[in-house]
């Protein structure tokens, strides 16, 4: 009878065992010391570090920057759940989004409004308003009629807390506590130095929603402007 002939893999080495079927053979081998120190695949949970590893470091919560991005944030997802488009501008003129109807550009039924964002940990209450301390530079930056687009202070209040400013179950996302609008266009900028301080009144009853958002872009605040 006979023989087949030997298959051969790469470089001309004959295939032993299952080979013969293209089924390389399975090693045996015993666990050796190097068994415990291979690293998991990349995304397994034993891949992921717990924060208590030490070479990372705590992150610092609540600070200026973090409530500022938190802040902004919060207001993006509401501009976001009321259907409109949202684009930030640098903060380079005292704001931070520029929120939009869809719709052609450049037109009537294209209406635009820009919104200078705080976040605020230590609210003063003072019955129906909120109480707080806006520097002169961006209060002149809200204030006056010399603006195409109308112009907002969107006032998020937050706990003191950041642990408790969101809140994930399976549930929801909840995020604490919530946002307030004024305008200042009827009001006239002020001639202090930039970095002294005022106290500005934002109303309660100006509770952000989709559906105040929708309001803010009435033809009221593009008339206190002196824009059709």
């Amino acid at each position: 009878m006979n023989e087949r002939p030997a298959k051969h893999g790469l470089y001309g080495v004959p295939l032993q065992g299952g080979a013969e079927y293209g089924v390389p053979p399975a090693l045996d081998l015993p666990p050796g010391p190097e068994a415990d120190t291979v690293p998991p695949p990349a995304g397994s949970p034993d891949s992921e570090r717990s924060p208590a590893d030490p070479w990372l470091e705590p992150l610092e919560l609540g600070d200026n920057n973090h409530k500022g991005d938190f802040g902004e944030q919060f207001v993006r997802a509401l501009a976001t759940a009321a259907n409109l488009n949202v684009s930030d501008s640098r903060d380079r003129l005292g704001i931070d989004w520029e929120l939009t109807y869809p719709g052609r550009g450049g037109t009537r039924k294209f209406p635009q409004i820009q919104a200078q964002v705080k976040c605020w940990n230590r609210p003063e209450q003072a019955g129906a308003e909120w109480r707080y301390r806006l520097s002169v530079h961006n209060y002149n930056l809200l204030s006056g009629r010399d603006y195409y687009s109308p112009r907002f202070l969107f006032l998020v209040v937050v706990p003191r807390n950041a642990d408790e400013w969101i809140e994930a179950t399976h549930d929801g996302l909840l995020l604490r506590y919530a946002a307030y609008w004024a305008c200042f266009h009827d009001r006239d900028p002020v001639d202090k130095p930039g970095d002294d301080r005022l106290t500005v009144s934002v109303p309660k009853a100006n509770l952000l929603t989709t559906e105040t958002l929708h309001n803010l872009f009435g033809a009221e605040f593009r008339a206190m402007l002196g824009v059709s």
